[in-house]
């Protein structure tokens, strides 16, 4: 089995290469979306946070580091399991698609990582409108990524032209 990690900054292109990728064949699973699954229900989070709307817990974390380390010591184990489980079925190529791969410690998982990445100016102009956000509450956010994991990853793909080239790019990398 092709095992690739599929990472990048947030609003970066990442659900875009998703896509291509799903196009040539690959099995494409998308953490971000697993952990939503994870956080319903969680006594423990609802506990801690008083509330499992997601809007409003992610205003708390990344308004602070220290319950975002909270949330990721009971999302990321999850995670964890629930790829080692899509690893056991029958897939030829798959591709493991999440924000964190290396801040949780999952980018060893992997055969390859491929870091998607767009400019700082589009990427907030994508946050805003996608989750209907302020600058200030887009910046922050955009702020609470660590980038410097952009140069850990075996390829790294600019989404900074047209969907044509995006495709092109990934074909010439695969």
């Amino acid at each position: 089995m092709q095992k690739l990690g599929l990472t990048g900054n947030i609003c970066a292109g990442k659900s875009q290469v998703e896509a291509i990728l799903e196009k040539k064949g690959y099995k494409v699973i998308d953490l971000d979306k697993i952990s939503h699954k994870f956080l319903e229900n969680n006594e423990e989070i609802k506990n801690h946070f008083k509330t499992l709307d997601r809007k409003i817990i992610a205003g708390i974390v990344f308004s602070d580091s220290s319950e975002k380390k909270f949330l990721e010591s009971i999302i990321h184990p999850l995670l964890y399991n629930y790829i080692l489980e899509e690893f056991k079925k029958d897939y030829e190529k798959i591709v493991i698609s999440g924000a964190l791969l290396y801040e949780a410690g999952f980018d060893k998982l992997f055969d390859k990582i491929f870091f998607v990445d767009a400019p700082y100016d589009t990427r907030l102009e994508r946050l805003m409108k996608r989750n209907n956000l302020s600058q200030k509450e887009a910046e922050k956010r955009l702020q609470a990524q660590n980038t410097n994991y952009k140069n850990h990853a075996d390829y790294i793909i600019e989404n900074n032209s047209s969907l044509d080239d995006l495709e092109k790019t990934i074909n010439s990398i695969l």
